[in-house]
């Protein structure tokens, strides 16, 4: 599949009077072109703004949605609402309980945050005591122990906005956000209405792949066929590429807000997926997880005699994995049936035979809904192929490796991003193109790229013995003397 980037869909949350309709409304204002303002259906909670980053315009596409109910309504559905969030805070309020409410909606996403001290042009606007008031409620800011990016903002003058959105797409960039626009359509529902001239019509984001007219959209038990697309101002567009926000009409039933949606180019697909709720993607639905943390791998085990079904249970029990727990979540005797793949395919599922056969029903409905059937005649094949399955669906772990250190002594230049610093080897390998931390009296302050590296004013490719030298580093975060670089890599692996 060919990965390509995709713009950041955030979602701007907090306490209901600390300013967010303001933010949004004049990002909204200032970002999208003359042209698309004034054709914005009021409708649609959802848009895509313009922000030029480094020389270049980039889009982002803001949720304009009732804050952290509707986040963790789609969270609870298994779609990942948003990418990255902004958490509003009242310059001269600090925290109050919905902005808890808020941050802990955003921590249970586990996505980054940046945070907006709105309302700053006001006469009793106090940063200082905002950010205290902050760190006393464990939102661990940039500048005071913790890494979160900040900036004070006022919806009135703009003042701070481009920054804000500076730290959003900076944000984005340290996520590596990527899509496949040849895949089939995948996202969430927004949100749905019964509208007096269209019917049934739902704000969809996509998340991945590109959605044409003339394709089918389903979500849940709802479908659509798709005879148009608006994007956010209105006009129709003939496809929706990844991170869109858009419209559709002609459901057959209204899809619930947080419901994930896929795609189709086949009617009668639609109408079965649409009638069975089933994604025609099941492998790309949210992992169940058991109350250990662990990834749950669900069976459903037919076999000829309930003897042998106590058997394979006997046997799967001695399959121990850290990350992994089997659970039987289905069991029967006699051949494996449409009802069996059902049930697989709602819980991203696999279905196991001994000694049966498969119904020809079940092998079509299999096949059309991704299911894996795996039948057996000796028990340890099956405890063989089950063992594989745990294998395969352990959650990949990811290890930092650190590859060197240096000490800095002295900082140089600042232009934008980019820092001219002097440092002397403590130990390992630094290299150009390395990511590295800055650590500041055992603090982590934030991550940077060293892009340079220059000894005796001569550019080299890497640094692994003692001795002063030149680099120069990008980074949001700024580093002074005494500060580490700590030089790392992340490793993924099972």
């Amino acid at each position: 599949m060919a990965q390509s980037t995709r713009p950041p869909i955030v979602a701007v949350m907090g306490h209901i009077d600390h300013g967010k309709s303001s933010l949004l409304d004049y990002i909204r204002k200032a970002n999208v072109t003359a042209g698309e303002a004034g054709g914005i259906t009021q409708h649609v909670s959802a848009y895509e703004a313009e922000h030029e980053h480094e020389g270049t315009k980039r889009c982002i596409t803001f949720l304009d949605t009732p804050g952290h109910e509707a986040f963790r309504a789609l969270r609870a559905r298994g779609a990942a609402a948003a990418d990255i969030a902004i958490l509003v805070i009242a310059a001269e309020e600090g925290i109050k309980p919905q902005t808890l409410e808020a941050f802990q909606a955003i921590t249970e996403a586990n996505i980054p945050f940046v945070v907006a001290f709105t309302k700053i042009d006001k006469a009793g606007a106090d940063i200082e005591k905002a950010r205290i008031s902050a760190l006393e409620n464990g939102i661990y800011l940039e500048g005071l122990g913790g890494s979160i990016p900040y900036t004070g903002v006022s919806s009135k003058s703009g003042e701070g906005v481009p920054e804000l959105l500076d730290l959003v797409l900076l944000t984005a960039d340290l996520a590596e956000l990527s899509a496949d626009p040849d895949a089939p359509a995948e996202g969430f529902v927004l949100e749905s209405s019964q509208d007096p001239k269209r019917g049934m019509s739902a704000t969809l984001i996509m998340k991945n792949g590109t959605l044409p007219v003339g394709s089918f959209a389903i979500a849940g038990h709802a479908f659509a066929p798709i005879r148009f697309i608006e994007d956010f101002t209105g006009a129709r567009i003939k496809a929706a590429l990844p991170s869109q926000p858009i419209r559709i009409s002609g459901w057959n039933l209204l899809p619930p807000a947080g419901t994930p949606f896929s795609s189709t180019n086949i009617k009668k697909d639609a109408e079965k997926l649409a009638l069975e709720g089933v994604e025609p993607n099941p492998a790309h639905t949210q992992e169940r997880v058991a109350d250990d943390g662990k990834t749950i791998l669900p069976l459903i085990v037919k076999a000829d005699v309930t003897g042998s079904i106590l058997a394979i249970k006997h046997e799967l029990a001695k399959i121990a994995h850290e990350r992994v727990t089997i659970r039987i979540v289905q069991e029967g005797i006699g051949a494996v049936s449409e009802n069996d793949v059902k049930a697989a395919a709602a819980g991203s599922g696999f279905v196991v035979g001994f000694n049966v056969g498969v119904d020809s029903a079940a092998r079509d409905s299999a096949e059309r809904m991704h299911v894996s059937i795996d039948t057996f005649t000796i028990i340890y094949d099956l405890k063989q192929r089950i063992e594989e399955m745990v294998l395969e669906r352990a959650p990949r772990v990811t290890i930092e490796e650190i590859l060197g250190e240096a000490k800095i002594l002295k900082a140089f230049s600042t232009a934008g991003v980019k820092q001219v610093l002097g440092a002397r080897w403590t130990s390992g390998l630094l290299t150009v193109g390395d990511m590295v931390k800055i650590d500041r009296r055992g603090l982590h302050i934030g991550n940077a790229k060293l892009t340079n590296l220059q000894v005796a004013r001569a550019d080299v490719k890497e640094i692994k013995m003692e001795g002063e030298f030149g680099l120069q580093i990008e980074s949001k975060y700024e580093a002074a003397a005494g500060d580490s670089l700590i030089a790392f890599k992340m490793t993924v692996t099972k």
